[in-house]
């Protein structure tokens, strides 16, 4: 059976759609994963994945292509010329599967199934609704056992990646403490000062700090390092990133692709988390976590890029001081 499942949004939920790659995998012969530009490193770091499709659909990301631009005609081409058996099609709560279950239909495939709110015609053959409150990575799941692909044995239903390589040279010896100033969105991230507090107070209580950051984020890294953390700002890829998080004793960061990835290979989290969207839903999943910010705060629930609120209360009042203590809570549960 050749399946194809589509995660078409970020690289962190295409890490939480992991377990439910691997419920399609065990029951296939061979899983293509259709994701788009953002989500295309994470599915690259999937186990169960034999190959990747990536495609920009202008009904996601902040900034989408045109109608035109995506060639949905193209697509439409490439999925009938694949002649899949069958696709799992997973969205967030908030998202509607039927545009790409209308493609999915057009280019052929017999049978397609998703979480839909919305009534789907004819275009699923397999209609699943979630249960209310569902971390997102379950609700992918229980999706993918609608369609009949269930964990094969001895899977645990966590996050996983491949292998992590041994990044020793960019963490140096002994044991350290990741913090990732950076997010995807203005509203779910910590401010630059309260991290470089955060990095003082952890170096001061006798944590060797790693900060790390993407190639747009140097000028960030520098900053919150303060010539005391070591700065890896712009010199990991996500393998190597993925690395590097498995082998701290904890990671501090917002809610954005790394702390899924940190679950992914069982680090445990400082999650400052904005409540744009619902912990529940979205806080890192099957590791120990130590979840801050007010979670009853205005601007919960409005999935707003930039806060609201002035002054973005719901992480502004959260302290280093917390941090560092966040940061001792995981390392006596997990010592």
């Amino acid at each position: 059976m050749k399946a194809l499942v589509v995660r078409l949004d970020s690289f962190g939920d295409v890490l939480l759609a992991g377990p439910a790659v691997r419920a399609v995998a065990a029951g296939s012969d061979h899983v293509t994963l259709l994701c788009g530009p953002r989500g295309e490193p994470a599915a690259r770091l999937l186990p169960g994945v034999d190959d990747v499709l990536v495609w920009e659909a202008p009904w996601e990301g902040f900034d989408p292509p045109s109608v035109a631009e995506a060639d949905a005609e193209g697509l439409v081409r490439l999925l009938r010329d694949a002649a899949f058996d069958t696709a799992l099609v997973l969205t967030s709560f908030h998202q509607s599967p039927l545009p790409t279950a209308l493609l999915l239909r057009l280019a052929g495939v017999p049978r397609i199934g998703a979480d839909s709110v919305d009534h789907p015609g004819r275009l699923l053959d397999v209609r699943h609704r979630r249960l209310p409150g569902r971390h997102e990575a379950e609700a992918a799941l229980d999706t993918a056992a609608a369609l009949g692909f269930t964990p094969p044995a001895g899977d645990d239903g966590r996050l996983r990646v491949l292998p992590p390589p041994d990044t020793i040279a960019l963490t140096g010896n002994g044991p350290y403490v990741v913090l990732h100033p950076g997010a995807s969105a203005p509203a779910r991230a910590w401010s630059p000062q309260r991290c470089a507090e955060a990095v003082a107070a952890l170096a001061d209580a006798g944590h060797r700090v790693v900060v790390t950051g993407g190639p747009g984020e140097t000028d960030l890294t520098r900053a919150v390092c303060g010539g005391t953390a070591v700065d890896l700002g712009g010199r990991t890829d996500p393998r190597t990133l993925s690395g590097v998080l498995r082998t701290a004793d904890a990671v501090v960061c917002g809610n954005t692709g790394p702390a899924h990835l940190a679950a992914a290979v069982g680090t445990p989290v400082v999650s400052l988390f904005a409540p744009v969207v619902p912990a529940g839903r979205w806080a890192p999943y099957g590791v120990p976590c130590v979840l801050l910010g007010d979670q009853r705060a205005p601007c919960a629930g409005t999935r707003a890029l930039t806060c609201p609120v002035p002054g973005h209360p719901c992480l502004g009042e959260v302290t280093a001081d917390d941090v560092v203590a966040a940061v001792h809570k995981l390392l006596a549960e997990t010592t």
